[in-house]
């Protein structure tokens, strides 16, 4: 029951861990394109400034008509100044991802953080790595004509507004998770297999001339050729499981003269008991934390990975903490965590939800004694040179 939250950029903070500490990485990093989580730090300029601006466009024009509406209009049409503040001329200081300027450049920045992560994990280690798409549109508020950024229907707020990528048009998808898989892949992963998050509850979208998104993509890549994967902890129920099944297959000498006739053939009865090998279709319902303001992954999703990916007292890492919903589950199936986060704010919350202070799913309660972060050199403690000692 050991954990960690280590604060700060998870570039930074990823190169001062050792080789081969960590078993599994379960993550779904900041899509790309789709919000600005405030944690820019501003250089210079007006310290009462909020480096926001309502740019020019159809949808900013109608703002302030009702008096009472007015604030709250203004705060969701705003963006954020990108590199300078236009209003007070402090320079902008972030380390956040998903705010790059092209695709490009935010695959260049996913391959440069999981290149880290490939390092730190155990030669027979995986990551589970979750990631939407983006629509090419141009927020109204940046001058466009009332399109914006969107995320499987869920609308940018508060973002850093951008052209349209070179090459895309409005509308477009810009097909974000296979250009980051692909990158993946050529810096040396392996990419044994792509899931489907298949979303029943997905969220609505006020389209008419496409279909509603429901799904997005989970990643299985590994460090090396052959990798740790249990197989028999995340079986599916099979249609058959638990009857008695009959089937016919050729005697040796049969096999022999290649021409196995009805009298060669012999029975043989098998008990399938422990269900069928998972699928790559996962059906998981989202569920909305309420203590964040900004899409968690659902723990069932999680949790798969974990038992798949990792034994009791392995290391789980996700670089991108957010709610902490690996360290939850991770602590749930008595697994160490470490999370690396960049937002305070956020790692109070994660303390919260680890410590047993918020309503969690009953599937998923701590069971044993509430856990205590420790300090990051001690959750590495009981591993040196690859090697696991008993914990």
């Amino acid at each position: 029951m050991r954990y960690v939250i280590a604060p700060g950029d998870c570039l930074s903070v990823l190169k001062t861990l050792s080789d081969g500490t960590v078993q599994c990485c379960v993550t779904s990093p900041p899509y790309w394109g789709l919000r600005d989580y405030g944690t820019a730090q501003w250089e210079g300029g007006d310290s009462d400034c909020r480096h926001f601006k309502l740019a020019g466009g159809t949808g900013a024009q109608n703002l302030g008509k009702s008096a009472a509406a007015s604030a709250a209009n203004v705060e969701r049409a705003s963006v954020s100044f990108r590199d300078v503040c236009g209003k007070c001329g402090a320079r902008r200081i972030d380390d956040q991802l998903g705010l790059e300027r092209t695709p490009d450049e935010y695959v260049a920045k996913m391959v440069q953080v999981f290149r880290e992560v490939r390092r730190v994990l155990r030669d027979d280690g995986t990551l589970w790595l979750n990631l939407g798409d983006s629509y090419a549109n141009v927020p109204a508020a940046a001058g466009g004509q009332g399109k914006q950024w969107t995320n499987h229907g869920t609308v940018q707020m508060r973002g850093i507004s951008k052209p349209v990528p070179l090459g895309l048009k409005p509308k477009d998808l810009v097909g974000i998770p296979w250009p980051v898989a692909f990158g993946l892949q050529a810096d040396g992963w392996y990419l044994p297999r792509d899931i489907i998050w298949a979303k029943p509850n997905p969220m609505p979208e006020s389209v008419t001339d496409r279909p509603t998104k429901a799904h997005e993509y989970l990643f299985l890549l590994a460090k090396s050729e052959s990798y740790y994967y249990d197989a028999d902890a995340v079986r599916e129920r099979a249609s058959t499981e638990g009857i008695p099944q009959t089937f016919a297959r050729p005697c040796r000498d049969a096999r022999a003269f290649g021409k196995p006739s009805g009298s060669e053939l012999h029975s043989s009865r098998i008990h399938i008991a422990s269900g069928r090998n998972r699928r790559t279709v996962w059906t998981v319902t989202t569920r909305p934390f309420k203590g964040a303001h900004f899409a968690t992954m659902p723990p069932k999703l999680v949790e798969p990975c974990i038992l798949a990916g990792s034994r009791p007292h392995d290391i789980v890492l996700d670089p991108f903490n957010g709610a902490a919903t690996v360290g939850l589950v991770a602590l749930h199936h008595d697994r160490r965590y470490l999370g690396i986060e960049l937002n305070p704010e956020y790692i109070d919350m994660s303390h919260k939800r680890l410590r047993g202070e918020t309503i969690e799913p009953a599937s998923l309660t701590v069971k044993k004694a509430v856990p205590q972060p420790l300090p990051l050199s001690y959750i590495f403690g009981q591993v040196k040179h690859g090697r696991r000692r008993a914990a």
